[in-house]
Protein backbone atom coordinates (compact mmCIF):
# COMPACT_ATOMS: atom_id res chain seq x y z
CA UNK A 1 0.00 0.00 0.00
CA UNK A 2 2.84 2.36 0.98
CA UNK A 3 4.85 1.72 -1.80
CA UNK A 4 1.53 1.92 -4.55
CA UNK A 5 1.33 5.55 -2.63
CA UNK A 6 4.66 6.68 -3.75
CA UNK A 7 4.72 5.25 -6.86
CA UNK A 8 0.65 6.45 -8.17
CA UNK A 9 0.31 3.06 -8.82
CA UNK A 10 -3.95 3.53 -8.56
CA UNK A 11 -3.74 6.44 -10.61
CA UNK A 12 -1.59 5.03 -12.69
CA UNK A 13 -3.65 2.44 -13.86
CA UNK A 14 -7.15 4.47 -13.68
CA UNK A 15 -5.47 6.94 -16.02
CA UNK A 16 -4.89 3.44 -18.46
CA UNK A 17 -8.57 2.44 -18.09
CA UNK A 18 -9.47 5.74 -19.24
CA UNK A 19 -7.24 5.96 -21.92
CA UNK A 20 -4.16 8.32 -20.83
CA UNK A 21 -0.78 6.81 -21.01
CA UNK A 22 0.56 9.35 -18.31
CA UNK A 23 4.51 9.00 -17.62
CA UNK A 24 5.75 12.58 -16.40
CA UNK A 25 2.08 13.19 -14.19
CA UNK A 26 2.15 9.82 -12.53
CA UNK A 27 6.34 10.11 -11.31
CA UNK A 28 6.70 8.91 -8.14
CA UNK A 29 9.16 8.92 -4.99
CA UNK A 30 11.50 6.50 -3.65
CA UNK A 31 10.99 5.08 -0.32
CA UNK A 32 14.74 4.93 -0.06
CA UNK A 33 16.26 7.67 1.91
CA UNK A 34 12.96 7.89 4.18
CA UNK A 35 12.39 8.08 7.86
CA UNK A 36 9.16 5.85 8.75
CA UNK A 37 7.14 6.97 11.60
CA UNK A 38 5.75 3.54 13.73
CA UNK A 39 2.76 4.68 16.03
CA UNK A 40 2.55 1.51 17.97
CA UNK A 41 5.12 -1.27 18.24
CA UNK A 42 3.22 -4.62 18.94
CA UNK A 43 2.51 -7.46 17.08
CA UNK A 44 2.04 -6.00 13.72
CA UNK A 45 4.01 -2.63 13.92
CA UNK A 46 7.55 -4.97 14.73
CA UNK A 47 6.50 -6.72 11.93
CA UNK A 48 6.48 -4.02 9.71
CA UNK A 49 9.19 -2.72 10.93
CA UNK A 50 11.01 -6.16 9.98
CA UNK A 51 9.63 -5.99 6.20
CA UNK A 52 11.01 -1.89 6.31
CA UNK A 53 14.65 -3.38 6.57
CA UNK A 54 14.80 -4.13 2.79
CA UNK A 55 14.78 -0.23 2.38
CA UNK A 56 17.41 2.00 3.14
CA UNK A 57 15.29 3.92 5.49
CA UNK A 58 15.44 5.31 9.29
CA UNK A 59 12.68 3.78 11.28
CA UNK A 60 11.13 5.23 14.25
CA UNK A 61 8.56 4.52 16.76
CA UNK A 62 6.56 5.40 19.29
CA UNK A 63 4.27 3.56 22.12
CA UNK A 64 3.15 3.86 25.26
CA UNK A 65 4.93 0.96 26.65
CA UNK A 66 8.70 2.11 27.19
CA UNK A 67 11.44 0.18 26.27
CA UNK A 68 9.69 -1.97 23.08
CA UNK A 69 12.08 -0.40 20.60
CA UNK A 70 14.61 -3.10 18.97
CA UNK A 71 17.18 -3.48 15.99
CA UNK A 72 14.33 -2.93 13.79
CA UNK A 73 13.26 0.31 15.30
CA UNK A 74 14.37 3.39 17.38
CA UNK A 75 11.87 4.36 19.97
CA UNK A 76 11.42 8.19 20.88
CA UNK A 77 8.91 10.18 21.84
CA UNK A 78 5.47 10.94 19.75
CA UNK A 79 7.38 15.07 19.63
CA UNK A 80 10.74 13.76 17.71
CA UNK A 81 8.27 11.02 16.08
CA UNK A 82 6.46 14.38 14.04
CA UNK A 83 9.60 16.29 13.75
CA UNK A 84 11.81 13.46 11.56
CA UNK A 85 8.93 10.94 10.05
CA UNK A 86 7.93 11.34 6.71
CA UNK A 87 5.69 8.14 6.70
CA UNK A 88 3.08 7.49 9.64
CA UNK A 89 1.75 4.00 9.64
CA UNK A 90 -0.85 3.29 12.25
CA UNK A 91 -0.55 -0.17 14.16
CA UNK A 92 -2.80 0.29 17.56
CA UNK A 93 -5.49 -0.85 19.07
CA UNK A 94 -9.22 0.75 19.49
CA UNK A 95 -8.71 2.53 22.83
CA UNK A 96 -10.16 5.81 24.23
CA UNK A 97 -6.52 7.18 23.73
CA UNK A 98 -6.11 6.60 20.26
CA UNK A 99 -9.87 7.68 18.79
CA UNK A 100 -9.54 10.17 16.94
CA UNK A 101 -5.58 10.98 16.92
CA UNK A 102 -5.00 11.81 13.43
CA UNK A 103 -6.38 14.84 14.10
CA UNK A 104 -5.84 18.89 13.57
CA UNK A 105 -3.70 18.95 16.01
CA UNK A 106 -1.39 15.90 15.13
CA UNK A 107 -0.96 17.04 11.75
CA UNK A 108 -0.11 20.70 12.89
CA UNK A 109 2.43 19.36 14.35
CA UNK A 110 3.89 17.56 11.77
CA UNK A 111 7.42 19.04 10.87
CA UNK A 112 7.30 17.49 6.84
CA UNK A 113 4.39 16.90 4.80
CA UNK A 114 3.98 13.34 5.08
CA UNK A 115 2.30 9.74 3.91
CA UNK A 116 -0.13 8.31 6.26
CA UNK A 117 -0.85 4.25 5.92
CA UNK A 118 -3.88 3.20 8.76
CA UNK A 119 -4.13 -0.54 8.90
CA UNK A 120 -4.88 -0.41 12.46
CA UNK A 121 -8.55 0.66 13.72
CA UNK A 122 -10.48 3.19 11.13
CA UNK A 123 -11.30 5.63 14.31
CA UNK A 124 -7.88 6.68 14.80
CA UNK A 125 -7.88 8.85 11.85
CA UNK A 126 -10.23 12.35 11.97
CA UNK A 127 -11.31 12.02 7.84
CA UNK A 128 -12.34 15.43 7.60
CA UNK A 129 -8.78 16.37 9.12
CA UNK A 130 -7.04 13.47 6.82
CA UNK A 131 -9.26 15.81 3.82
CA UNK A 132 -8.46 19.38 4.86
CA UNK A 133 -4.76 17.76 5.61
CA UNK A 134 -4.55 16.88 1.57
CA UNK A 135 -6.39 19.43 0.17
CA UNK A 136 -3.28 21.69 1.95
CA UNK A 137 -0.36 19.33 0.76
CA UNK A 138 0.26 18.70 4.44
CA UNK A 139 -0.40 15.04 3.88
CA UNK A 140 0.60 13.58 0.63
CA UNK A 141 -1.58 10.75 0.40
CA UNK A 142 -2.94 8.10 2.46
CA UNK A 143 -3.58 4.56 2.30
CA UNK A 144 -6.54 2.98 4.55
CA UNK A 145 -7.48 -0.21 4.68
CA UNK A 146 -9.82 0.73 7.71
CA UNK A 147 -12.08 3.48 7.62
CA UNK A 148 -13.49 5.99 10.22
CA UNK A 149 -17.06 4.47 8.92
CA UNK A 150 -16.35 0.95 9.14
CA UNK A 151 -19.13 -1.15 11.38
CA UNK A 152 -17.99 -2.81 14.30
CA UNK A 153 -18.00 -6.15 12.98
CA UNK A 154 -15.90 -4.86 9.96
CA UNK A 155 -18.28 -6.15 7.33
CA UNK A 156 -19.26 -2.97 6.22
CA UNK A 157 -19.36 1.17 5.74
CA UNK A 158 -22.14 3.08 7.66
CA UNK A 159 -22.68 6.14 6.44
CA UNK A 160 -24.42 7.69 9.36
CA UNK A 161 -24.77 11.41 8.90
CA UNK A 162 -21.48 11.83 7.23
CA UNK A 163 -22.09 10.90 3.64
CA UNK A 164 -20.40 14.29 1.89
CA UNK A 165 -17.46 12.89 3.97
CA UNK A 166 -17.05 10.05 2.86
CA UNK A 167 -17.95 10.84 -0.62
CA UNK A 168 -15.12 13.06 -0.65
CA UNK A 169 -13.07 10.43 0.41
CA UNK A 170 -14.18 8.01 -2.02
CA UNK A 171 -13.32 10.42 -4.99
CA UNK A 172 -9.54 11.47 -3.63
CA UNK A 173 -7.06 10.61 -5.90
CA UNK A 174 -4.47 10.74 -3.35
CA UNK A 175 -6.12 7.59 -0.94
CA UNK A 176 -5.72 4.14 -1.34
CA UNK A 177 -8.66 2.42 0.05
CA UNK A 178 -8.77 -1.33 0.76
CA UNK A 179 -11.83 -3.10 2.59
CA UNK A 180 -9.98 -4.42 6.11
CA UNK A 181 -7.61 -7.07 3.89
CA UNK A 182 -4.67 -5.79 5.24
CA UNK A 183 -4.08 -9.18 6.99
CA UNK A 184 -6.98 -11.12 5.12
CA UNK A 185 -5.26 -14.06 3.41
CA UNK A 186 -5.89 -18.04 3.07
CA UNK A 187 -2.63 -18.10 4.97
CA UNK A 188 -3.41 -16.20 7.95
CA UNK A 189 -6.46 -17.99 7.96
CA UNK A 190 -4.91 -20.95 8.21
CA UNK A 191 -2.49 -19.91 10.89
CA UNK A 192 -5.29 -18.34 13.00
CA UNK A 193 -7.34 -21.41 12.94
CA UNK A 194 -4.23 -23.09 13.73
CA UNK A 195 -3.93 -21.07 16.89
CA UNK A 196 -7.29 -21.54 18.05
CA UNK A 197 -7.18 -24.94 18.20
CA UNK A 198 -3.76 -25.50 20.30
CA UNK A 199 -5.53 -22.92 22.23
CA UNK A 200 -8.18 -25.66 22.41
CA UNK A 201 -6.35 -28.45 23.21
CA UNK A 202 -4.19 -27.32 25.49
CA UNK A 203 -7.75 -26.08 27.66
CA UNK A 204 -9.03 -28.99 27.51
CA UNK A 205 -5.97 -31.19 27.86
CA UNK A 206 -6.44 -33.24 24.07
Amino acid sequence: MLLGLLNNLPQGANDIANGKWEREGNRGEELDGKTIGLIGYGHTGSHFAKKLQGFDVKVLCYDILPDVGDAHALQVPLAVLQQQAEVISLHTPQTPQTIGMINTQFIAAMHHPFWLINTARGSAVDTSALLEGIATNKILGAGLDVLEFESKAFTEVVQQNKTATLDALLKNDKVILSPHIGGWTYESHLRLATVILNKFKAQFHI
